[in-house]
């Protein structure tokens, strides 16, 4: 389509962006940003304008207000004390009164959560006699065009990482008010639910569960996508099996998609996110690896790395603060793990490690040292990460080398073993200070000498 189209309209794309387009204009408008490269661009540069960081920057100061970012130890956001009802007059009447209502084909039994883009709630898929996590578009952001494309953006993300510890995406319906996804329901916890129920966990725990999330991380990585929001509330510990699972791709992105650059927009949650993703900077894949650092900090120490009394705050603390030691706070954490996850938290992405996978790896290899210390070595990527660890002694028979040695140097006449008479003029009987020894030898050796074996 020509770029001199009257749908090149700054002022339409303006109006979609606040919601206010027409539903005839907009269906026509939708049709053209699809092979108008022109006008796609201009929507991300019109997102990216003061009016849009504003609204943001107001939403984080709301947030900070009620309490959501406030620094405490655990993310309130996902604290049901802090979940606000929402009216679910979007649900159609069921004709079981057991029920909230129906959404689409899905019976809805109940809500199970409150996010800051979203609400869960749980479903149930009659055709395929199976419960369903449904995730629809908070109402009040359904408004927004740009939201909702956001939303769309989301199943799309999700549904390209086929992943066993990444949460599958079943269905999609952007085109419902308000939209929603379905994905299937875990059983069990978030690992937020787990901290605060729990405190800290075990170093073997923390490793395991790092593992698998950095797996998680390198099947999204691989498909250039960033997930942007790593933190406790969005990793799940599936009941009876432990298997862990990342979820709510709400703010991934294509990596090479550099409209959320532009706009200075921060998304995701304060204290879990990398300098560059707060400054507004360009960020790519290493911003999660930043993230899984300071999600490892705080399932060792009980809480995040970086606290503060205001979202602004610990914004600051993430860009220019190191955390405290994590063993002056747990003093059962390896050095090594330690001074890992000290270089996931560099401040600047070159000096962290560079891919995911990597770090899955060493996360396995020393898990596999701490359960089975004499077995299995400390790898040296680990090992020099940490200095001072002493090195492993090889298990040599120090006996065996010695007699090794005598016979080596008597073979080539360094080493002359004793003669016998030198050895038996040794001998405590032939002793002139111990003449008892003498006799009794005396008489043993005519004792041998009478007796006929």
């Amino acid at each position: 389509m020509s770029n001199t189209t009257s749908n090149c309209d700054r002022n339409q794309l303006r109006q979609l962006l606040d919601g206010t387009l027409p539903d005839t204009v907009q269906a026509t408008l939708t049709s053209h940003l699809e092979s108008c490269v022109v006008c796609r661009s201009s929507l991300e540069d019109l997102a990216a304008d003061q009016h849009m960081w504003s609204e943001t920057r107001d939403a984080l100061s709301g947030l900070v207000a009620t309490g959501d970012l406030s620094g405490a130890d655990v993310d309130s956001a996902d604290s049901p004390s802090h979940v606000q009802s929402i009216p679910l007059d979007f649900l159609s009447p069921s004709d079981n009164p057991a029920m909230l209502g129906k959404l689409g084909d899905f019976e809805i039994l109940e809500e199970i959560g409150c996010g800051g883009m979203g609400i869960v709630l749980k479903g149930y898929d009659h055709e395929l006699n199976r419960f369903v996590a449904v995730k629809v578009l908070h109402p009040f952001c359904a408004t927004s065009a740009a939201a909702r494309l956001r939303f769309a953006r989301e199943a799309q993300a999700a549904a390209a990482v086929v992943h066993q510890h990444v949460v599958a995406i079943h269905a999609v319906d952007p085109n419902h008010y308000p939209p929603y996804l379905v994905m299937p329901f875990i059983p069990g916890e978030s690992l937020q639910q787990r901290l605060s129920r729990q405190g800290p966990f075990s170093v073997i725990d923390t490793l395991r569960i790092g593992q698998q999330v950095a797996e998680g991380l390198a099947a999204a990585h691989a498909q250039g996508l960033v997930h942007r929001d790593i933190k406790p509330g969005n990793i799940l510990l599936e009941r009876n099996v432990e298997r862990v699972l990342l979820t709510d791709f709400g703010l991934a992105r294509a990596a090479d998609d550099a409209s959320l650059t532009r706009s200075g927009v921060i998304a995701g949650t304060p204290q879990y996110m990398s300098p560059e993703q707060a400054r507004g900077d360009q960020i790519d894949h290493r911003t999660d690896l930043f993230s899984l650092g300071s999600v490892l900090y705080t399932l060792l120490a009980g809480h995040s790395p970086f606290r503060a009394e205001s979202a602004m705050a610990v914004l600051r603390r993430v860009c220019d603060d190191t955390p405290r030691p994590l063993q002056a706070v747990n003093p059962l954490v390896p050095s090594w793990l330690e001074a890992l996850i000290g270089k996931l938290q560099a401040k600047h992405p070159t000096q962290r490690y560079e891919t995911a996978a990597e770090v899955a790896e060493l996360l396995k290899a020393g898990l596999a040292h701490l359960q089975q210390p004499t077995l299995v070595p400390l790898p040296n990527e680990l090992r020099s990460l940490a200095p001072s660890i002493p090195k492993p002694r090889p298990h040599i028979q120090w006996w065996l080398i010695g007699i090794t040695l005598i016979l080596v140097l008597t073979f080539f006449g360094l080493f002359k073993p004793p003669a016998p008479q030198q050895i038996e003029s040794q001998l405590p009987w032939n002793d002139p200070s111990q003449p008892e020894l003498k006799q009794l030898q005396q008489q043993l050796n005519n004792w041998n000498n009478d007796t006929d074996f």
